[in-house]
């Protein structure tokens, strides 16, 4: 099967992309922060920054409607942020403290949140893409017209359960969008030295599951390719793959001095690539925003940022009793389950 990459863009305005450009900067400098407060000691355990792909949830949350859902691995912040959950309770949950979405007990991997349709953020490599057919399944069992975007990396894509997954997709028709991240390193190894078949959306072909490569540093050719994917999943065509390839500027996370690669070919994406800038230079250059305008929008996503901080540093330690909640579902009492 020949490799397909999306390349028409869709129209947009100014409006939106004056939002696209507010999305990405407020998961950019999110991040920034939590990198900040691990660095001072202030979030614990693993952290794993989303610096860099800020266009790939970007653009396929503009491909979504409401009551679609979203799962996804352990890199999760930036999708938290894309679906509408609220900073504060974000960061909160980073630094282990009450106010965070998981009460302080999940921490940087496991924040869930049922109004947004957000189902984790998971620590086990590719757990979640079975996860993500099962609530493909629920919306097909209902019969609404709902769309479950399940992301994955690179890494996680060779792993077993991918497959068994896919089989299942494609066997019942589900209406899955598989999402893979090719951040192009895995935990540590280029893709190139790790997986023999370059393009690996093209693997869904061994199950009748159709696909594409899209240019994941460019928010319009994610959200163009996004539409089409979710066209088709709610037509009743079952899953789609969208290999999004982009780029991580920082480790695997925060531990990972990252020296599998040069400081000149991070750079190198930065001045070129940078997804953020290729939208601000379509506002500058298209007169649909100065820099004053420009600068008023990071400022604005700066106070929410260091609003946030705030909130994560003043929230109260989460009470003792908090280790034994979520732990079951609650008693059905024997009348009702009658």
């Amino acid at each position: 099967m020949a490799a397909r990459k999306t390349t028409k863009k869709p129209n947009v305005s100014a409006e939106e992309l004056k939002h696209y450009y507010r999305e990405m900067l407020l998961i950019r400098r999110f991040e920034e922060k939590a990198g900040q407060l691990y660095g001072m000691g202030l979030i614990g355990g693993f952290c794993h920054l989303y610096i860099g792909q800020e266009a790939v949830v970007v653009g396929l949350e503009a491909a979504a409607d409401e009551g679609d859902k979203r799962v996804t691995s352990y890199r999760d912040h930036g999708h938290m942020l894309a679906c509408g959950m609220d900073p504060k309770g974000v960061m909160a949950e980073l630094t282990g403290r009450e106010g965070g979405y998981s009460r302080g007990k999940g921490g940087s991997m496991h924040m869930f949140s049922k109004e947004k349709h957000f189902y984790g953020g998971h620590g086990i490599v590719a757990a979640q893409v079975p996860i993500g057919a099962g609530l493909a399944f629920s919306d097909k069992y209902r019969g609404n017209d709902r769309v479950t975007f399940a992301y994955f990396g690179d890494g996680a894509a060779n792993q077993g359960q991918v497959y068994e997954t896919y089989n299942m997709a494609e066997l019942w028709d589900l209406p899955v969008v598989f999402v893979i991240e090719n951040n192009q390193y895995a935990m540590g190894t280029s893709v190139k030295r790790s997986t023999k078949s370059p393009s690996l959306w093209e693997r869904g072909a061994a199950y009748g599951i159709p696909g594409e490569e899209v240019d994941g540093m460019d928010v319009l050719a994610v959200k163009a390719a996004g539409e089409k994917a979710v066209a088709h999943c709610r037509d009743g065509k079952g899953p789609y793959i969208l290999e999004v390839k982009t780029y991580r500027y920082r480790g695997h996370s925060m531990s990972d001095p990252a020296k599998y690669r040069t400081r000149e070919e991070v750079q190198k994406m930065r001045e070129e690539r940078d997804p953020i800038e290729g939208v601000k230079q379509m506002l500058l250059t298209g007169k649909h925003a100065s820099e004053d305008d420009l600068k008023t929008i990071d400022k604005e996503i700066k106070d929410i940022v260091n609003e946030a901080a705030e909130f994560s540093k003043e929230s109260p330690e989460p009470d003792v009793s908090e280790l034994w909640t979520d732990i079951l579902a609650e008693e059905v009492p024997q009348e009702a389950s009658a």
